[in-house]
């Protein structure tokens, strides 16, 4: 993933999301800078319950030595904590791993890689795409995009296929293997969707004159085509391709008793999902 700029992270402009772009020693150096702050006292439930989102934060009520380096032991960082001039506290604090796909949320979705991402899936007990429930595919594809293919393993990297396509589109891929078959999952993070910047007045009113965009023409382009049908003489059945459909196989595909060599095509193997 690219390097968010962290130092223009504050205490009060941390989210559930961009909390996940810091580290333990950014939530010290907030939280000193912040200790000036009027009113730290009053928002220190609200700040503490966005950094428990990202983090495990222990209160260290007993501090020696001995306890100290059990913490550390555990991959916890140690620092002191103010929150007026009459109290301060030690805290223990880790960031919360991303270990399993139940980890995966919409708020730590685009903070990881691509690769990371597989790395995470691959740990699912080995079950592939279709083993995750709808909730974290859901989740996985709002910050990625997702295809997957299942060929027999001698006809996984063809030249000129779709795992040889999807490589140097960018794509990393984890393969499965399923008995003489593996499943290839592509990963590709999706870029973060740009808002369009809307015109107001001083008065709050929508000021048409200062829009980039000529509407007429930005209406005329987004027309709906979507479920326009083309002229049947235009239709090519040996047009389509392997990334243009999906079949699913309700067997095993070692059930299917197929011989490479009978398939003159990767169409007749391939499943692709999007």
């Amino acid at each position: 993933m690219k390097q968010k700029d962290k130092s223009i992270l504050t205490l009060k402009t941390l989210t559930k999301s961009n909390v996940w772009d810091i580290q333990e020693n950014d939530v010290f150096r907030m939280w000193e800078a912040a200790e000036k702050d009027a009113d730290l006292k009053d928002n220190f439930r609200h700040y503490t319950d966005i950094l428990r989102s990202a983090f495990e934060l222990e209160e260290v009520k007993i501090d020696k030595p001995e306890v100290i380096s059990k913490y550390e032991a555990r991959g916890f960082k140690i620092g002191v904590i103010r929150v007026d001039e009459s109290s301060k506290t030690k805290w223990a604090i880790k960031k919360r791993p991303i270990m399993r796909v139940t980890d995966l949320t919409y708020e730590n979705i685009r903070h990881i890689s691509a690769a990371k991402l597989l790395e995470v899936i691959d740990r699912n007990f080995g079950g592939g795409w279709e083993s995750l429930s709808q909730s974290i595919q859901d989740i996985i594809e709002s910050g990625f995009d997702i295809s997957t293919t299942t060929l027999p393993k001698d006809r996984l990297h063809k030249p000129g296929g779709m795992y040889e396509k999807k490589v140097n589109d960018g794509f990393e891929v984890l393969e499965i293997a399923k008995g003489s078959w593996v499943e290839a999952i592509f990963a590709k993070e999706k870029p973060e969707a740009i808002k369009p910047h809307i015109n107001y007045d001083n008065e709050g009113n929508y000021n048409e004159d200062d829009e980039d965009i000529d509407n007429d023409d930005e209406l005329e382009e987004s027309e709906d085509h979507y479920n326009d049908i083309d002229d049947e003489d235009d239709y090519d059945e040996d047009k389509l391709t392997e990334e243009s459909y999906r079949t699913t196989f309700e067997t095993d595909p070692e059930d299917l008793n197929l011989e490479a060599e009978d398939v003159s095509d990767d169409e007749d193997y391939e499943k692709s999902y999007f």
